[in-house]
């Protein structure tokens, strides 16, 4: 990358530092947000869409899980928060300890925390844990002008616990549940300067705990301080994020031979798959791997500065700055994939081969998002126009090295862990390769949202300029993005709206065919929905139609003599409805999704289910007796869904075929008992209250994936 741009990456670094240090002037009181931010969350300008602006006035799908909600449904990791959206998959690949996994209208989504990225590649990070966040949002659709590159799918970003005069609240929290789960957890905010004005808030916690596969562990150790400074013009914070995490890998990659095969929840094409098959299925539990070789430890380190500034009556200046350095030591066997069609265990259970695979990989990044903010009036309407520049450098590399293919005795229907298998380091050493990875970019964006009547109006561009490189080699990318949206607010409450918005996503390497630079990969989505609200009414629903296109892509493989490597094209449509409402003292949340996916070779795209919904109902008596008391349950359902691949082990001569894995859906049930009172607070949350036995998902190249199965915490909480 250029020096000039080195330099502007500085100035941008700078610039919010400067600004905070303004003369300030009188601020005035922001207008109270209406009621329907008590239903569906609060947005922010370090939340996803970098506005305070309300969702109903949002045209935009949107959706916020907050921290109460999250933790009164039971959930323990960033996937399980997102098991009652519309249209996102959370356990994509069942149950998982190396990271979270969702998928939001089909596609893959990067996560970001205080809305920079923060994850890159794959297992070279630590994984965010959910107590250290206030909320968790989602939003729906390509997002590249206010975010750079990313998938048409969407974003999750993650909002941290931050200092602040409204956070002062303080609490130890005791867990105790299934496969051993203990976790000693605290969130105390302080007022240091006696008025509000300097602020402390501590949040941590201690885990040990086993999992619900044999010889997994979840281990953490998180300390989350921050300080924030504030007063009515000026807000300036700066967390700190330390994260060590102790624990092995959950996906075992479970044979078809041991899974699929045997299970009447699964559908196979190719009858080859289970020729060697005797039927037996394998508990969800098992493990493949080797316990004095296998782990999956990670740490992280991270700086995050945020500041706002108001400089007058129209413009203000804010910005967030972060660095962020991850390691993550992961070792893992598994039985090996012998192409796509190919059994990978012999009749008795004992696997043909395995893979030992070693890496020490990690990542640093250096981000800043710096944006100046104007609302001001022109004639009849009224603007909120957000100029920003985001600045990133991020690095990854991995030493590592993979040995395949081994000879194996293991046996998965009688395992035996004593090591003997276990490569010595001089094997390894053989193999090992380093792969390093250098991402900049930086962008300018523009986006205004204009009021005229009961009109919203709202348009955004923004420019990229990207370089890639990977260690001997760099890559020059640029992209323009546009959106732009038209919304009516009704005087009862129902708010039709219309969007179309474009997302890019680099692709590094050459075009054979061409000799060019791979393209960009592109995705364009038109959306058209409603949200309704009634004012002073505690209903809100929104429901939205929208059709994805997402071009670029490798060719199909039907395609031949091809005028480039990317005229793959993926279409993706469907349907949301999201729901709440509250009847007396009975609280009611209700979500539906239908998708139709095809990927380039005009096959759904893998692992997605077509339909998907959940309801979640809570009681809390608002008087009498029982005050205090409440009571939860939920029902999640996820449909089918299938993988296919080319496999040239068939049953026709051996001739190329297509196998077809059909993984049926599942319907699980989640619970709630609490009870509050004085200042303590106990609950027993259920997830999957009836232990049922389900995959998220099998897959063509021979391996199936167990859900979540049935886990019971007891909380107590003391509150001061």
């Amino acid at each position: 990358m250029s020096l000039q741009r080195r330099l502007l990456g500085s100035v941008l670094a700078a610039l919010p530092l400067a600004l905070f240090q303004a003369v300030s002037v009188q601020a005035q009181t922001a207008p109270e947000q209406d009621d329907e931010i008590v239903v569906t969350g609060r947005v922010s300008t370090f939340g996803a869409t970098k506005s305070d602006i309300p969702i109903l006035e949002t045209a935009r799908s949107v959706s916020v899980i907050g921290a109460e909600e999250f933790l009164e449904r039971g959930s323990l990791t960033l996937d399980d928060t997102l098991n009652y959206t519309a249209g996102v998959v959370g356990d994509t690949f069942g149950y998982s300890t190396r990271g979270d996994f969702p998928r939001v209208r089909g596609l893959d989504v990067p996560e970001y925390l205080d809305n920079i990225q923060v994850l890159f590649g794959y297992y070279n990070n630590a994984r965010s844990d959910i107590y250290t966040l206030e909320q968790v949002e989602i939003l729906k659709g390509p997002a590249s002008v206010l975010y750079g590159q990313g998938s048409p799918g969407g974003i999750l970003n993650t909002v941290s616990k931050k200092a602040g005069s409204e956070n002062l609240g303080r609490e130890i929290v005791l867990d105790y549940g299934t496969h051993n789960r203990m976790q000693a957890s605290t969130d105390i905010g302080i007022d240091l300067s006696g008025d509000g004005e300097w602020t402390a808030r501590l949040v941590g916690l201690i885990r040990e705990s086993d999992t619900q596969i044999d010889y997994v562990n979840d281990d953490a150790i998180i300390f989350a301080p921050s300080v924030t400074f504030e007063n009515e013009n000026t807000a300036i914070t700066a967390l700190v994020n330390y994260t060590d995490r102790s624990s092995d890998t959950a996906g075992q990659f479970l044979p078809l031979s041991v899974t699929g095969c045997a299970s009447d929840d699964v559908t196979i094409s190719e009858p080859n798959i289970c020729a060697s098959a005797t039927g037996l299925e394998v508990e969800p539990s098992l493990y493949v791997g080797s316990p004095g070789f296998n782990k999956y430890d990670t740490e992280s380190l991270s700086l995050t500065l945020f500041g706002q500034q108001r400089l007058n009556d129209i413009f203000s200046v804010e910005g967030t700055l972060r660095f962020r350095d991850n390691e993550a030591d992961y070792n893992q066997t598994w039985l090996s994939f012998l192409g796509t069609g190919v059994p990978r265990t012999t009749a008795n259970g004992t696997a043909l081969a395995r893979t030992w695979y070693e890496s020490d990989a990690g990542s640093n990044q250096f981000a800043a998002d710096t944006r100046v903010r104007a609302k001001f009036e022109t004639g009849f309407a009224t603007h909120e126009v957000l100029a920003g520049i985001n600045y990133q450098d991020v690095e990854t590399e991995q030493l590592g090295a993979s040995l395949y293919g081994r000879p194996s005795t293991f046996n998965l229907y009688n395992p035996v862990y004593d090591g003997s298998e276990i490569p010595t380091d001089a094997e390894f050493d053989a193999l090992r390769s380093l792969t390093e990875s250098t991402t900049e970019t930086i962008g300018y964006y523009v986006n205004d949202q204009i009021s005229v009547g009961n009109f919203v109006l709202n348009a955004g561009v923004r420019f990229d300029d990207l370089e890639t490189g990977n260690g001997t080699s760099t890559q020059d990318d640029s992209a323009t993005s546009f959106s732009f949206g038209g919304l009516y607010k009704t005087s009862f409450g129902l708010n039709p709206y219309v969007n179309y918005a474009e997302s890019f996503q680099a692709t590094v390497g050459v075009d054979t065919n061409t000799g060019e630079n791979l393209k960009p990969q592109e995705g364009e989505q038109i959306e058209i929905g409603i949200k309704y609200h009634p004012a002073g009414s505690p209903t809100y629903i929104t429901a939205a139609y929208f059709d994805i296109e997402q071009s670029n892509l490798p060719n199909p493989q039907a395609l031949q003599n091809a005028a480039s490597q990317q005229e793959g094209v993926a279409k993706i449509t469907g349907f949301e409805v999201e729901a709440r409402t509250a009847i007396g003292d009975l609280q009611l949340d209700g979500s539906f999704s239908s998708l139709d996916t095809e990927d380039p070779n005009g096959i759904p795209i893998s692992s997605i289910p077509e339909v998907q919904g959940s309801a979640w109902v809570t009681w809390k008596p608002s008087q009498g007796q029982l005050q205090g008391f409440r009571l939860g349950a939920g029902v999640r359902y996820a449909g089918d869904n299938e993988s296919q691949g080319i496999s040239f082990l068939a049953s026709n001569n051996f001739d190329p075929s297509v196998v077809k894995i059909e993984t049926d859906g599942y319907t699980v049930f989640d619970g709630l008992i609490g009870y509050s009172f004085d200042q303590v607070d106990l609950t027993l949350n259920a997830r999957n209250l009836f232990d049922t036995d389900y995959y998220g998902t099998c897959l063509a190249r021979g391996d199936c994936f167990p859900g979540e199965g049935r886990t019971v915490v007891a909380r107590a909480a003391y509150r001061f």
